[in-house]
């Protein structure tokens, strides 16, 4: 179902703007490279949103702010939405402190992001703060987080499956946003429906950046896929974890967290349509 997606990002070849967070940036721009995207980065707000203007989807990562970076995420943010791009937020470590929580809530406020992707104590925090729980017991609590991580009270499993999934949808409708939560079942919603996907590999939890790729890579799919935003999330989410996958079975054996970034990206250049759609485990609900 979902390779059209991606040979759709590959016939685009679109412009994603990251303004990113400093960890990350450099896997962020060859995770765009290797599924035919194209990177570009500015994060001072003299230059964004002249910089937005010749993009096709901005994503804004809030791993590393600070007052000049904010003030750059905001002037992008405005001109993309006037110019109809698709905005991404990814609200890293939201929860673990008011300046990045406070942020992500402005940003989803006043750029009405096309998708917001975190991790369940992430995405938590955020509905918590906007009303949105899977019943009145999660709009009071919020998340709880381990710096950027989420906390293993919380992660997703076969038994809160449907508890997280109403948790999705309900901010999707709070926000018309899709809603992407990560983690070993990956959930993509909007008010309607959502896809649960188990694509994925243990070891990806062991590199950094492989979230910031994500969102990086979702502005690149809704952006050559803009009239099925849903869909095209969950084929970036499948084809992330797709990677992972394929990198452990080339490497064949354990290896270093090093070896294997390099070996998903690598897995991400080669992907195609067909691999894609073998590859694809999900469910809709």
């Amino acid at each position: 179902m979902f390779g059209k997606y991606l040979e759709n990002v590959r016939k685009m070849s679109p412009i994603v703007h990251s303004i990113t967070n400093y960890v990350t940036v450099n896997d962020v721009a060859n995770a765009l490279l290797a599924i035919g995207a194209k990177p570009i980065m500015a994060d001072d707000a003299r230059d964004a949103a002249e910089i937005t203007k010749i993009c096709s989807a901005l994503n804004i990562n809030i791993g590393t702010l600070n007052e000049m970076t904010v003030k750059a995420m905001f002037a992008a943010g405005k001109e993309a939405k006037k110019l109809g791009h698709p905005v991404i937020l990814d609200p890293v470590g939201a929860g673990a402190g008011s300046f990045r929580t406070e942020t992500a809530l402005g940003i989803i406020r006043e750029l009405s992001p096309d998708a917001i992707k975190g991790n369940i104590s992430e995405i938590s925090t955020l509905a918590g703060a906007l009303g949105a729980g899977a019943d009145e017991a999660d709009a009071q609590a919020g998340g709880k987080t381990k710096g950027v991580d989420a906390d293993m009270s919380e992660l997703i499993n076969d038994e809160n499956l449907l508890r997280n999934i109403r948790l999705a949808k309900s901010l999707a409708k709070v926000t018309g946003s899709v809603i992407i939560i990560t983690g070993a079942i990956d959930l993509i919603a909007d008010e309607n429906k959502c896809y649960a996907v188990r694509n994925g590999h243990p070891d990806m939890a062991d590199v950094t950046g492989t979230g910031c790729r994500l969102s990086a890579m979702t502005g690149a799919y809704i952006a050559a896929n803009p009239q099925e935003k849903t869909e095209a999330a969950a084929a970036a989410v499948i084809t992330s974890g797709l990677s992972g996958e394929l990198a452990a079975e080339r490497l064949g054996k354990r290896c270093g967290n090093a070896a294997f970034r390099d070996a998903m990206t690598d897995s991400l250049y080669l992907m195609d349509a067909q691999t894609l759609e073998k590859g694809e485990k999900y469910e809709i609900y």
